[in-house]
């Protein structure tokens, strides 16, 4: 008890970044598809709708073949022109995966059941070795 109390700002950085670990890893953030998992479901065809919620001019550096391009700003306001998709397996593109989870929630909300992010975005994608479309 000395130890705590004589350390007390040392503890309490330790407790502190301890608790925000804790709260990330613990934070829903939906259900994500490595590359090899979305590869497969967009060769399955007709079932899958990708959709990529980076910006204009992130999305004509390169991405995926077949993607809907509307960015994140733009996703409440243009969720109507994905209601041919809420049948499908959407899939929710973004750089690194920081900015999937929004949209995703955003997604279910307008009716969207069957949604996955792209763990790591367009980032792990190109790590990978897989191609985009420009």
């Amino acid at each position: 008890m000395n130890f705590i109390l004589d350390h007390l700002p040392t503890v309490a950085v330790a407790v502190i970044s301890g608790a925000a670990l804790l709260w990330t890893s613990l934070t829903p953030r939906g259900r994500l598809a490595s590359t090899m998992q979305v590869t497969q479901m967009i060769n399955r065809g007709k079932t899958t709708a990708v959709i990529d919620v980076r910006t204009a001019d992130e999305f004509a550096a390169g991405h995926l073949r077949d993607a809907k391009n509307i960015p994140l700003a733009d996703l409440g306001a243009r969720v109507g022109e994905l209601d041919k998709a809420k049948i499908k397996t959407v899939i929710v593109v973004d750089q690194n995966g920081s900015r999937a989870a929004k949209a995703e929630r955003l997604l279910k909300t307008a009716g969207f059941a069957d949604i996955y992010s792209l763990e790591g975005g367009i980032a792990a994608w190109t790590a990978a070795g897989l191609p985009v479309t420009k």
